[in-house]
């Protein structure tokens, strides 16, 4: 009898009622008057999209795919051999998924448009996020933009230069120790984690808030030398203990990867940051697919988000759909710190 009992007390160790990705969506979609589940066609293309991606990513050494291709993409940066295949991956799982009408993708100078797909919705992407540190196993990811198709059209660039605010959803895939999944649809921000036996992704982290301060600032102090005064100012700053609270200097930390920035960013709170300099006037990052979704998944989750002029990110409006942006985001007390810095709080 004893080893009975040592046997159901194991057992019942093993939560058995987990909350899948498919199952996730499903319930969400009871919650919403109307609903038709275009949407969830939507999220089960990016979901396979996410998997195929980081399995590939996953073998990339053992099947000769790392190294470059020898070109660049839209936006000038050389491009990996795994930027190609991971744009193809989502090529593919968007075209597929009859209901994305449009596509926008870091690797492509213009937006893809799949005419025989019903024009519900258009996906901003950048499919591998932080590629250049892929050879050396730093974690990369894809971060993706969603908005809703505007009624009575058959898929141009207006449905996409719109306003930060009108995204309908963002989310973004890290690739690291584990696949992690972000997830905003507006309401909240839930975190997944990929199960390679179920080969499901797994609700972890259910209705995610970003800590409200934390002394960690990540940005590339590489630039310094090409920074406004402002900005070395204020970084300087951050290091001196007299000037924070507790006397306690900011730490540093930086991986150069926007995806595992964030990630960490959202975990333990903090400031990410890549402002403009002297060399990228209007900052760095593209606003449709990696500036925006953040920017979402930070507000969502009860940060901030901003630029060099501290404006909310998501209240701009690209005029272009490889258009950047400065950027300023974290926990509300660290963005604060630098509006009030710039005299804008």
């Amino acid at each position: 009898m004893p080893a009975i009992s040592h046997r159901r007390d194991s057992l019942e160790d093993i939560n058995t009622d987990i909350i899948t990705l498919p199952r996730f969506i499903i319930e969400t979609q009871q919650n919403v008057k109307d609903a038709k589940g275009d949407f969830t066609l939507v999220l089960n293309a990016l979901g396979f999209a996410f998997k195929f991606i980081s399995q590939t990513i996953r073998k990339a050494e053992l099947i000769n795919l790392v190294g470059i291709t020898g070109n660049t993409n839209s936006t000038g940066d050389e491009q990996k051999k795994l930027d190609v295949l991971g744009d193809e991956i989502f090529i593919n799982a968007m075209k597929g998924s009859g209901i994305v009408k449009i596509l926008v993708s870091e690797e492509q100078e213009d937006l893809i448009i799949f005419h025989h797909n019903d024009s519900k919705y258009a996906i901003c992407c950048d499919p591998i996020d932080g590629s250049s540190n892929l050879d050396a196993g730093v974690s990369v990811g894809t971060i993706c933009s969603i908005f809703r198709i505007l009624p009575g059209s058959s898929g141009t660039t207006k449905d996409i230069l719109r306003q930060g605010t009108e995204m309908v959803a963002a989310c973004y895939a890290m690739y690291g120790a584990s696949t992690h999944l972000m997830l905003t649809l507006g309401n909240g921000v839930n975190g997944f984690t990929l199960d390679n036996t179920l080969g499901e992704f797994i609700l972890v982290h259910p209705d995610l808030r970003i800590p409200s301060q934390k002394s960690i600032y990540s940005i590339n102090e590489g630039n310094t030398f090409f920074w406004s005064q402002t900005i070395i100012d204020f970084i300087e700053k951050l290091k001196r203990p007299e000037d924070n609270a507790n006397d306690k200097p900011y730490s540093a930390r930086y991986i150069g990867s926007m995806v595992a920035d964030i990630h960490r960013t959202f975990l333990y709170g903090g400031l990410f940051a890549y402002p403009a300099d002297t060399k990228n006037t209007h900052g760095k990052l593209r606003l449709l697919y990696e500036a925006f979704p953040m920017a979402m998944l930070i507000e969502q989750a009860g940060g901030k988000a901003v630029n060099d002029k501290g404006e909310r990110i998501l209240d701009l409006i690209p005029t272009h759909i490889h258009d950047k942006s400065s950027v300023w985001m974290g926990s509300c007390d660290d963005v604060d710190k630098y509006l009030k810095h710039i005299n804008k709080l």
